[in-house]
């Protein structure tokens, strides 16, 4: 190659690299925008939600200061039929507001990798479970064979998903005259082969028509009604956050009534197998 060719060729080789890192550049801005925007929005409609769970309180008791015969009419208890339901949507609402936090959070938060025991984080993940789910995890029948990989990870982050993880698992167990809810934790060979641990929790729980399962991790997507499971369906929104961030791989599979499996890739400790 000729000497003025040379030239032209890195000219051109720096002019693609300058193209990469302005789209690069976009990319984060674009992110960090979204993210920020989360924030904002979670943060700004804490304040008139304040006044509509507040004000119902206060309706509530103007209308038990009524007489007794004003009380037992049928519109008012209409109205305070009315007046549940806004309260109820008002409490679904801070809960959607949380997942937006918790989303950005994960999006935003410092990520600091590094060595960790997967199956001492699952321990801890299974103690730090909500003091609802932790009563109900004491009939919990928990499978978990050794084996599991050390993998590189922000423990914080790590510690998010498995909790969410564990406690979704726990939640969709608890099933009417079903029997003791058996979750099982285990690693399992990671189909992207080496410089990936793999691992999966199974439950038997409710599962779900995989016919429905499209946009199962985005935010507020989910499978049953409210009134079956609580929850306004941000988990798993925020575990594929955490899954992005590492670089890894989150998946689900369940069939109706036959409870699901979450499948979770994750790049190995440097020397793991």
């Amino acid at each position: 190659m000729s000497a003025p060719d040379a030239t032209a060729a890195e000219h051109e080789l720096q002019q693609l690299r300058a193209e990469l890192a302005r789209s690069q550049q976009q990319v984060a801005d674009m992110a960090a925008a979204q993210e920020e925007f989360l924030r904002a929005v979670s943060h700004d409609l804490r304040a008139p939600l304040r006044h509509i769970t507040s004000y119902g309180k206060l309706v509530r008791e103007v209308l038990g200061d009524l007489p007794a015969e004003v009380q037992a009419a049928e519109p008012l208890r209409e109205a305070r039929d009315f007046l549940g339901t806004m309260e109820q949507s008002a409490r679904r609402m801070a809960l959607m507001l949380d997942g937006l936090l918790a989303l950005s959070r994960a999006g935003r938060a410092p990520l600091h990798p590094q060595l960790v025991d997967l199956a001492a984080a699952v321990d801890q993940a299974r103690a730090a479970l909500p003091a609802a789910q932790a009563s109900q995890a004491a009939a919990v029948q928990w499978t978990l064979p050794g084996g599991l990989p050390a993998v590189q990870a922000d423990p914080a982050l790590l510690h998010e998903l498995l909790v969410q993880v564990l406690g979704n698992a726990l939640k969709f167990s608890q099933r009417p005259a079903a029997p003791a809810p058996h979750i099982t934790v285990r690693a399992v060979p990671a189909e992207r082969g080496a410089g990936w641990a793999a691992w999966e929790v199974q439950d038997q729980g409710a599962g779900f028509d995989p016919a429905r399962a499209a946009g199962l991790f985005g935010v507020f997507h989910r499978l049953h009604r409210e009134t079956e499971f609580d929850g306004v369906g941000a988990g798993l929104a925020v575990c594929r956050a955490i899954a992005q961030r590492h670089g890894a791989h989150i998946s689900a599979t369940a069939a109706p009534g036959q409870g699901c499996t979450v499948r979770v890739e994750w790049p190995a400790a440097a020397g793991g197998d």
